[in-house]
């Protein structure tokens, strides 16, 4: 969305607009409510992002999702992204009558990618879903009991790059935007970022040859958006972690891969975040570090805090400011590419 369109319409915008672009947000309950007519009312949100608490049957959340994205309209803002993790196995927020996958470690070979892809979009789409928080692309060797051990495709790069670009092309040729997760990638980790701070003092050089290759095959096939873990990468950057890091996130991904897509962060609600940076300072790295969307997964205070912090930083910052538009002119280009009533 590189055009003049794209430019009128961001300058346009309402420093407010701008600022609520750049979050995706959890709430509570089953049907609209004041809450999010909040959200996106008066905090102007960007996304919103489904879990259990919002999930009853496929009417009901076909209904909440059109209310969400008509109210949305009548606001004068974009179409909502509508995101949820529905990766399969032990994450899978839908249920039956959704169709429940066993995961990724049981999935055989790119056909049953293909098929998960597929049939995850269909449904997805047909409740008024937009993006699916997945593959998961990070990458657990066989001898190692991490974490992530029941969500991976595998331990080989190059199988876990083949698996994941499945995925990814068959949610996106079915209208959904795929989320490669968790950049630069979280599989040797044993420490659960739900809970602290993990850090990973490898070497590079093991990045380069187990990490990276899955998010590089990602982003060369046009993946909509990547996933920022929220580990410390020692040798990348000793003081922040990857989600907020200007190091990984700009200087990494954006200038040495050259990713122009959007980036989100992962849950700042998690314990990695919320034990060791407050709401404020996570905002100020996120927009130093050129990640579009911060993700925000449970109804609080820190909602309001990111966008008011977002809205500072706008005021008083001409970088941040550049660099705001610049996020928003990402977040606008796969608003455009996916959802119909923004073409």
């Amino acid at each position: 969305m590189k055009d003049e369109t794209a430019r009128m319409q961001i300058n346009r915008f309402t420093d407010e607009q701008l600022a609520g672009q750049r979050l995706m947000v959890g709430f509570e309950g089953l049907e609209f409510n004041d809450d999010l007519r909040t959200l996106i009312a008066d905090l102007q949100v960007g996304g919103l992002i489904l879990f259990k608490i919002n999930i009853d049957t496929p009417d009901q959340v076909r209904q909440l999702c059109a209310d969400c994205q008509a109210y949305a309209a009548r606001c004068g803002h974009p179409p909502l992204l509508i995101a949820v993790d529905q990766e399969g196995g032990p994450v899978a927020r839908l249920r039956a009558p959704f169709t429940e996958f066993p995961g990724n470690p049981h999935m055989q070979g790119r056909d049953d990618a293909r098929r998960f892809g597929e049939v995850t979009a269909r449904e997805l789409s047909s409740v008024g879903i937009n993006m699916d928080m997945a593959p998961v692309v990070d990458v657990a060797p066989a001898d190692m009991s991490g974490i992530m051990a029941d969500r991976v495709f595998g331990s080989d790069p190059t199988h876990v790059s083949v698996m994941g670009n499945a995925v990814i092309q068959a949610l996106q040729q079915g209208g959904v935007m795929a989320v490669a997760k968790h950049f630069p990638g979280i599989g040797r980790t044993e420490l659960d970022s739900h809970l602290d701070l993990p850090i990973f003092r490898d070497d590079p050089a093991a990045l380069e040859a187990i990490e990276f290759p899955p998010f590089e095959a990602a982003m060369q096939i046009g993946v909509s958006a990547v996933m920022l873990s929220h580990i410390l990468y020692e040798k990348l950057d000793a003081r922040w972690p990857a989600s907020l890091s200007p190091a990984i996130a700009r200087d990494l991904l954006r200038s040495r891969f050259g990713y122009r897509g959007v980036t989100i962060t992962d849950d700042l609600d998690m314990g990695a975040i919320k034990r060791h940076f407050d709401i404020r300072t996570a905002i100020r790295q996120i927009m130093a570090a050129d990640i579009d969307i911060a993700l925000i997964c449970h109804k609080g205070p820190d909602i309001r805090t990111a966008f008011e912090a977002f809205l500072a930083g706008i005021r008083a910052d001409s970088d941040l400011r550049n660099r705001t538009v610049a996020s928003v002119e990402r977040i606008l280009a796969l608003k455009k590419r996916f959802l119909a009533s923004d073409r």
